[in-house]
């Protein structure tokens, strides 16, 4: 359980917990260290030059980038999830599904195992519920 006082505990236990609340993943610095070079081809997307080239041919475009290998597969399976675990922060990674063509809430609808429909019909209705499990380790 996170304390009331960050300060009064070691600032790495601290944000190690962070990682404890299940579907979502904190941006820390070190998570943005990561992801830096992931977020910076991301961001290359918004001028029209580079998203052209990376519709011609996405393997020879990511090569470009000192990403690992496991960021750029993410990247080429479109699989979110993976690349927010990477490092990627989700509005970087929105210049890859909006080159895509798909509008913020078809591509987090992918990342929740949702329809469009059923997806936007939650967060109509005020998101996901509180109940359930909250805790990771605790499966709680």
């Amino acid at each position: 359980m996170i304390t009331e006082d960050p300060d009064k505990q070691d600032i790495h236990e601290y944000l190690a917990e962070f990682e404890d609340i299940p579907g979502t993943r904190v941006y820390t610095a070190a998570r943005a260290r990561r992801g830096y070079h992931l977020n910076q081809f991301a961001m290359s997307l918004m001028k029209a030059e580079n998203r052209e080239r990376w519709k011609a041919d996405e393997r020879a475009y990511l090569d470009d980038w000192p990403m690992t290998p496991e960021q750029k597969q993410a990247v080429l399976d479109r699989d979110y999830n993976r690349l927010l675990d990477l490092g990627g922060n989700i509005y970087f990674l929105a210049k890859v599904f909006s080159t895509d063509g798909l509008s913020f809430v078809q591509a987090v609808s992918t990342m929740t195992g949702m329809s469009v429909e059923d997806y936007q019909a939650m967060m109509n209705s005020g998101g996901r519920s509180p109940e359930g499990v909250r805790s990771i380790k605790e499966a709680r």
